[in-house]
Order: structure tokens, then C-alpha cells, then sequence
């Protein structure tokens, strides 16, 4: 039989647009009474089942927080002690899967340095180097020196190029105490490794959760769940490898060395204790066991720390014919050809990422950079279009498209993209900023406006040697002549890798009569450039003049 359904209150069927506004009225619920019901219903909640849900959801806090009060009233609860192991491990957690920077220990004390010079090419510390069209297939030092200021970022540092950058200076004594009190970063990655242990530890509960000094690790050896969850507790939030190289060893023994788990994590303690050859073994024989993409990954980063970038390339091209279209492994292959300066093949593998991933920020980020230093600022413009698309909004994305609309001709846009990059900018990217606007205002022919842009950027960072240097050239065209040489001698101390100020320097002193000075600073500029024709045809005259005196 059918039921009978009563009319509604006005005789009839209701509208449709009445009943869709009484279904938008019960949903939404004034905010006191949904806070109170989620309440109500976390009190109804096992108290270990919520931590647990908490920590599935990575809301890592309030699982820790509700794991305490439990582990208060019931020390002895393995469930709830896990749960806030694998939440603490969670909220510390780093992915270290990426290549990495350079710390100044790491560069000055490396023991696996090689002691001869390698071949171009064969070292990151000696990259490929050559004209556009030869085998680097991209632009030179004179286009893209390694200071990046002033012109377009890839959006991601390359290893050591931040230590060799102009706020340290170039100098060791500068590196190791910083650039600004209360900023500088440790001088080792084991460093800042330890700070973030330290960090984290404050952050807890104030007690230590854990000592790894009274652990029995031969005891949490023969529990594979809890020596895991314990494994990874060390390394990631107290970053403590000894101790977790002590624990996966007895794990692995407790596994008669069949499991490929505990050799992965044997070859990431080894590689953050600085013992790359048995972090190799180790890596090698987990892949042996279980053929997966990490170890591959952690495999390239040993090579590259070890300064062997064609063994590293070698390793990312097997795996990647095992798994063809992986992203990770494609956009390890483009770095490390961006990292010899390799720009065509890098290019090219950067194509290959955004045919799998057509949204990953790092392919389009490097290849608008590569765009714009060959002269195709219109394509580079794209990709930054693009980026803004998929919303990324910093200051460095805003001034390189700035930049682009710049040297495009789109003189109406230019302003307003640097005002909004100043809009966005702090402390650590607002000289960069400014130094832009100089440049744009000396390519308009507002020598006013580029003076006040330089000294602006001066005063935000003074270690800003790009500045300094336009700055010199700006003094000299008012006729400044030892200002302008004080402002050179400045940028070639803070930046030794520059070539500009120190051509510039010789240029003057040449100028000047100076002919002894004038050589010395020229031999510097083809130091850190040897392609510069300028110099070289400066030193042709100098010697010229020696020979005749």
C-alpha cells in the first residue's frame, strides 16, 4: 500500500526554491553550536582512537597533546606511546630525498675532494663552459654569472650556489660567523641538523619524551613495529644517527639481513654521518632485496656529494628505464645537467617533466629562466603566466615578470609588477627588488631613478655587491671618479666571482695612468670569467704599453 503524504501548510506541494533554501538553513549551523557538537561527539570518542584519527589527518599537535594527557593517566600504554612517536616523528619530518645545499664545512674540509683538477664537465666543481651553440649549448658567464641578482631566478637554488653567493662575500671568515647577526645559517648541514633537533625537542611537552641514552635497543630490535616507528623518532625529530645506527644494526641482524627496509634506513644514517661508500653498500643491497625508486634517489645524492655527476646521471638513467615517467627521477637528471651547465640537455629533460607533470613549479621556473637569458622574453613571459596561473604569488615570481614585460616592451606593466613584488617583499628579497628597479630605470634613462634604487638596496643589505657596482658606474657618470673606484673595489670584495667590477676597476685605472693596477684588476676579471673579450683586449694593450716602456 502506498502512504498517504500530507500536504504542506499552504494547501500544495512547496516550491522547489523554498525547499533548496530550508536545505541551505540546515546546513549551516551558527559556529558556537557546531564547535559544541564536536565536541560532544570528541568526548563520546575513544581517547586513542581520536589521537590516532588526529594523526592520520596530520593535525600532529592535537594528537600529541591528547597522547600526553593519556600516557599521564596510563604510562604503560604501548598504543597511545606509538601514536605520539609516529605524530612527533611527523611533525619533524624532512624530505631528504632532494639534492641538497652545501654547508661551508662541507666545501673547505670535504674529504672526498679531488685533489687534481677534474675535467669540464666531470665535476660540479668544474662545470661545462662555453659559448651558445658549443657543448653547453646555453648562455655564458657574461649573460648568467653566477649571482643572480638582477635578473630572472630559476625558483630554485642549485648545490653550493648559495654558499658562493654575494652575502657571505666569497671569503671563509664571512661564511662562518654570517652574513647579519641572529640570521646566519650553521655552516654544515650537520649543523642544521642539529639545531633542528634541538628545536624540536623545546617544542614538545617540555620533557624529554624519549632518552636515547637508556634505550635497549637490542630489546626493540626483535619488535619490528616499534623499532621502526623508533628508528625513524631518532633520525627525524632528535637526530640523533648514532643511536639509530646502533638500533637498525641489531634490526638487522634480528632480520638475518633479508630485510630491505632496515638497509635503506643503515644507508641514510651512513650518508648523515658523512660515510658515503658503505651508505652506497647499503643502498645497492636494499635495492637488490626490493627494487623501489627512493634508493635510486638516495644513490644519485651520494654521487653528487661525492663530486661524481656522470655516476649520478648514470644511476638516474637506470632507474629511469625501469620506471619510465617518474618525475622525480627525470627532474634529477635535468638538475644535475643544469648543475654542470648543461642548459640544452637540462632543457631538455625539463620538456620531458612538464610532459608527465604539466604543473610542476620547478620545470616551468627553469625553463622561463632559460627563455629569458636567450633572449626570448616573451616565452619566458608564458611560463611565469602560467605559475601565477597555478597560484604562486612571491616576490621573486612578481620582478621576474617585471623583468620580462621589461625587456618585451611592455613598458606599462613593468611598474606595477615591481610594485606589487615590493608589496610582497621582506627583509631578505627587497634589495633584489630595488636593484631591478635600477636596472629598468637605466634602460628608460632615469639615472635619478636608478641612483635612488641603488642606494635603497644598499641600505636594505649591505652586502648587495650587484648594487655597489651599478652604483660605481652611476658615480662615474657624474664624474665621481674615486667613488666610483671605492664602489668597485667594494663589489670585487664582496663578490670575487663577479668579473663586472673588477673590469670596470681596471677600466678606470687604465683611464687613470694606473697601467700596474689596471693589469692586476683585469688578470681578476679573467679569474672569474676567461671568455671576457673586453679584458682581454684590455691586457693586450697593457702589455703593449709595458713592452714599449
Amino acid at each position: 500500500m502506498s502512504r498517504d503524504v500530507p500536504p504542506s501548510a499552504s494547501g500544495g506541494r512547496r516550491p522547489s526554491a523554498t525547499a533548496a533554501g530550508n536545505r541551505g538553513a540546515s546546513r549551516s549551523k551558527p559556529a558556537g553550536d557546531s564547535t559544541t557538537v564536536g565536541a560532544d561527539v570528541a568526548a563520546k570518542l575513544n581517547p586513542a582512537f581520536l589521537a590516532y584519527s588526529r594523526l592520520k589527518r596530520r593535525r600532529f599537535d592535537e594528537s600529541i597533546t591528547q597522547c600526553t594527557e593519556q600516557l599521564r593517566a596510563n604510562p604503560l600504554d604501548k598504543a597511545v606511546w606509538m601514536i605520539k612517536l609516529r605524530a612527533l616523528t611527523g611533525r619533524a619530518y624532512i624530505d631528504d630525498m632532494d639534492m641538497e645545499e652545501e654547508g661551508v664545512a662541507e666545501m673547505l674540509m670535504d674529504d672526498n675532494a679531488m685533489q687534481k683538477a677534474a675535467r669540464p664537465g666531470t665535476s660540479l666543481k668544474r662545470p661545462v663552459t662555453g659559448a651558445p651553440g658549443t657543448l653547453a649549448g646555453g648562455p655564458n658567464a657574461g649573460i648568467r654569472p653566477m649571482s643572480s641578482s638582477g635578473r630572472p631566478l630559476s625558483g630554485f637554488a642549485r648545490p653550493g650556489t648559495q654558499s658562493r653567493g654575494s652575502t657571505s662575500g666569497g671569503r671563509a671568515e664571512d661564511a662562518f660567523k654570517g652574513a647579519r647577526p641572529g640570521t646566519s645559517r650553521p655552516m654544515s648541514v650537520a649543523g642544521r641538523f642539529v639545531r633542528l633537533g634541538t628545536a624540536s625537542l623545546m617544542a614538545s611537552d617540555g620533557d624529554q619524551f624519549i632518552n636515547p641514552d637508556r634505550l635497549d635497543v637490542v630489546k626493540y630490535s626483535t619488535r619490528p613495529a616499534e623499532a621502526k616507528a623508533l628508528l625513524d623518532y631518532l633520525l627525524y625529530h632528535d637526530h640523533n644517527p648514532r643511536k639509530a645506527l646502533e638500533l637498525a644494526a641489531e634490526a638487522t641482524k634480528a632480520a638475518n639481513f633479508e630485510d630491505w627496509w632496515w638497509k635503506a634506513r643503515l644507508g641514510k644514517i651512513y650518508y648523515q654521518l658523512g660515510m658515503y661508500r658503505e651508505s652506497e653498500k647499503q643502498f645497492k643491497s636494499s635495492i637488490r632485496q626490493q627494487d623501489m625508486i627512493a634508493p635510486y634517489l638516495e644513490l644519485s645524492k651520494i654521487y653528487l656529494k661525492l663530486d661524481q655527476p656522470n655516476t649520478a646521471l648514470d644511476n638516474y638513467m637506470r632507474a629511469s628505464e625501469k620506471y619510465s615517467g617518474d618525475v622525480a627521477l627525470i627532474l634529477g637528471i635535468a638538475r644535475v645537467y643544469d648543475a654542470l651547465n648543461d642548459l640544452a640537455r637540462g632543457v631538455q629533460y625539463y620538456k620531458k617533466v612538464l610532459h608527465y607533470d604539466a604543473s610542476n613549479a620547478e620545470a616551468i621556473a627553469c625553463l622561463a629562466s632559460h627563455h629569458f637569458y636567450t633572449d626570448q622574453p616573451e616565452i619566458a613571459l608564458r611560463f611565469y603566466r602560467r605559475l601565477l596561473q597555478m597560484g604562486v604569488n612571491n616576490t621573486e615570481l612578481w620582478s621576474n615578470i617585471g623583468l620580462c614585460c621589461f625587456h618585451s616592451s611592455q613598458y606599462d606593466m613593468t611598474l606595477s609588477c615591481f610594485e606589487k613584488a615590493l608589496t610582497l617583499s621582506d627583509d631578505s628579497n627587497a634589495a633584489d627588488v630595488w636593484y631591478n628597479v635600477s636596472q629598468v630605470a637605466v634602460g628608460i634613462g632615469d639615472l635619478n631613478l636608478a641612483f635612488q634604487a641603488c642606494k635603497i638596496a644598499i641600505s636594505l643589505d649591505a652586502y648587495h655587491a650587484e648594487s655597489f657596482n651599478n652604483l660605481g658606474i652611476l658615480e662615474l657618470r657624474k664624474g665621481h671618479v674615486e667613488q666610483a673606484r671605492a664602489h668597485f673595489q667594494t663589489a670585487g670584495q664582496l663578490a670575487p666571482h663577479m668579473f663586472e667590477p673588477f673590469f670596470n676597476g681596471a677600466l678606470v685605472a687604465f683611464k687613470l695612468g694606473d697601467c700596474q693596477e689596471s693589469f692586476d684588476l683585469a688578470q681578476k676579471a679573467l679569474n672569474a670569467f676567461p671568455d671576457h673579450t673586453d679584458s682581454k683586449e684590455l691586457i693586450k694593450q697593457l702589455k703593449k704599453h709595458f713592452t714599449m716602456l
